[in-house]
């Protein structure tokens, strides 16, 4: 890759500059492809975005961007994207900072007419690199940008990016996309940074991976087949388990999807019982009790233990004598047991506590 080294203005990058859903991002006239299809969304936060103008503003140098040649005459950000929209969208007025000794923030046409030369005027250092579309996204992969490390999802959509990829991301990496819509209660992550899209591409993946499904499906025309079956996830949730709690989001529904979701479910009797687990003390995992509910093992509830008093005190009590075996043995090599199971009411208490010897504990317990 050929690699040369150029000064723009503020002022030439920003000439021309739009924003727009359907044909992307561009800007220096019309020439500069700000948001390719291998780059991520826009993520900085307010202070970031802030940072940048006033670093400008006060001549002080930002890092150098990266941009590739393409064969029409035209260039692909390939590092600084974040920067390159942050003082597009300053300089065409869609947010206030502020600037020099004015205390207030300032859009860029509240400035005076010597502060906005100024920024206009600023230079930015720009590699120019020439190469193959493998070796542009290669620089891509491998550039810090901004500090800000690229997620698995942000490599994977680099890697794979083509019609597929551009189809999905309209459904699962937009701010306020239809799957923030719908599931917005229901998973963890930020859209911006592809969880939504990863999420949705592990569920339907099952037990394959990420990257071999987006392998698989990197050329097809749209993303239909994720965005149907993500719909049919999020509505089988809601039908199967009406009552929202807080403790629903973030729990892999889709593995309870794929591997419950034919069932014939008692929506009412599934509450009743669930009600009654988020109120027992002795479940510490609150989460767990919507696997639980479906595939009846506690491990998902993560019954609350015996304390070392409780453990001490049915030892003593038993004479370090297993009951299950009648022999004695040191404390150490034996478990607390429920006397009464907890799925039959028993409670995590001293009353209800006894010592068997590990093998046993393990035995009763299907270990």
């Amino acid at each position: 890759m050929e690699i040369e080294l150029k000064k723009f203005s503020v002022r030439e990058l920003t000439k021309n500059y739009e924003d727009n859903e359907e044909a992307g991002v561009v800007g220096f006239d019309g020439k500069l492809d700000i948001r390719p299809p291998y780059q991520r969304e826009f993520i900085y936060k307010d202070k970031q975005r802030d940072a940048v103008i006033e670093t400008a503003s006060r001549e002080f140098p930002l890092n150098v961007m990266y941009w590739a040649v393409r064969g029409d005459g035209g260039y692909e950000v390939i590092d600084g994207q974040q920067r390159t929209i942050s003082l597009c969208q300053y300089i065409d007025g869609d947010f206030s900072v502020q600037i020099g000794n004015f205390p207030e923030k300032r859009a860029f046409h509240n400035l005076q007419s010597d502060e906005q030369e100024r920024l206009l005027d600023y230079k930015l250092m720009v590699y120019l690199c020439s190469g193959t579309d493998s070796e542009k996204l290669e620089w891509f992969k491998t550039i810090n940008i901004a500090g800000l490390k690229l997620t698995n999802q942000e490599l994977l959509n680099a890697v794979y990016h083509g019609t597929w990829v551009s189809d999905a991301k309209r459904y699962f990496s937009k701010r306020n996309c239809p799957a923030y819509g719908i599931a917005s209660d229901y998973l963890s992550g930020a859209v911006d940074r592809q969880e939504y899209l990863e999420t949705a591409i592990k569920w339907i993946a099952k037990s394959s991976t990420v990257e071999s499904y987006m392998s698989e499906y990197q050329k097809q025309p749209n993303a239909n087949e994720l965005w149907l079956y993500f719909n049919s996830v999020i509505n089988w949730v809601k039908v199967v388990f009406p009552k929202y709690r807080r403790e629903m989001k973030g729990i892999d529904w889709g593995y309870l999807y794929n591997n419950f979701g034919n069932g014939n479910h008692d929506s009412a009797k599934l509450e009743k019982e669930i009600s009654a687990l988020m109120e027992d003390e002795d479940v510490t995992k609150k989460k767990g009790i919507y696997f639980y509910v479906l595939e009846r093992k506690e491990k998902y509830l993560n019954i609350r233990a015996f304390t070392p008093n409780q453990r001490r005190e049915s030892y003593e009590r038993q004479d370090g004598i297993c009951p299950v075996c009648n022999k004695k043995f040191d404390i150490k090599d034996m478990e607390a047991d429920h006397i009464t199971p907890w799925h039959k009411g028993g409670k995590t208490n001293a009353e209800n506590c006894q010592m068997l010897c590990k093998e046993d504990n393990r035995r009763k317990s299907g270990i």
